[in-house]
């Protein structure tokens, strides 16, 4: 039962009764302390190890995927597998405590309900997203701001390129139901002001990028501040997902095919 109504960014959504602020910072919490939260702080370290080490940035290198068991492919497979549904357990926590909350995964537009807007606009956010991406990936690693980054280390199997395809989409779907959906709508339902909220939201993707240097640091915080500002503009995480999912594909499974073969590219 509920008794009173918060507006979400595009929604007017039912809030429980039982929902305090103090619940709501602690909900929170738990949350970020299971996903991305624990990610910002690892990172954090990794940054500090590499940013102290006698070698320049650009001369460290940091994979994003990696191989789990050398020469036992269908163990390696297995082991893929597990890592992409296991990492998806915090945002089937998020969409239970929404329920729980009475209000639903739709709250934060996580559904299918307007597919042509979010593939499309997701299509587009990924073209703005990507390109710029790979702009300051390039120039800060000339810069020695950001390590040699290896999307992939995967090589040889024929499940590569599915594997890296759900990985992208794994990372899709974590990355902007928690931080971006989810955190945006608790933390407004707290009371904070749209930009300050966005502005949190989008530092928090920037901690947990930070292993990868100071350029993409900065990159992932200007992303996170579009995606922030699309999601209160439309109340929908799904094109997020979409451009995220596009963006990490064509990196992941680009990288097989490019690796080696492209001067410029400084993996």
């Amino acid at each position: 039962m509920t008794d009173k109504t918060h507006t979400a960014p595009g929604h007017r959504t039912p809030v429980s009764s039982e929902l305090t602020p103090r619940l709501i910072r602690w909900e929170i919490l738990c949350v970020l302390a299971l996903s991305l939260g624990a990610a910002a702080v690892s990172a954090t370290i990794a940054f500090l190890g590499v940013a102290t080490a006698p070698e320049s940035l650009s001369e460290q290198s940091t994979s994003l995927i990696n191989n789990r068991a050398d020469d036992r492919p269908w163990l390696d497979l297995s082991l893929q597998l597990h890592a992409v549904v296991f990492s998806l357990a915090p945002v089937a926590l998020v969409v239970y405590l929404l329920h729980r909350s009475s209000e639903g995964a739709g709250t934060i537009g996580f559904d299918l309900r307007r597919p042509g807007f979010d593939l499309g606009s997701g299509a587009g956010l990924a073209a703005l997203i990507g390109l710029g991406g790979l702009a300051v990936y390039v120039l800060s690693w000339r810069l020695g701001l950001t390590l040699t980054i290896t999307p992939s280390t995967l090589e040889g199997n024929w499940w590569d390129v599915p594997v890296l395809v759900l990985q992208a989409a794994k990372n899709g779907i974590l990355e902007e139901v928690i931080v971006v959906g989810y955190l945006l709508h608790r933390l407004a339902q707290l009371g904070w002001a749209p930009w300050k909220a966005v502005l949190a939201c989008s530092v928090l993707r920037a901690f947990y990028h930070a292993y990868q240097g100071v350029g993409m640091f900065f990159g992932n915080l200007v992303m996170g501040v579009v995606f922030g500002w699309f999601y209160l503009r439309y109340g929908r995480v799904m094109p997020l997902i979409v451009a995220h999912t596009v963006i990490d594909v064509v990196a992941f499974v680009g990288s097989v095919y490019l690796l080696g073969r492209v001067d410029w590219l400084p993996f």
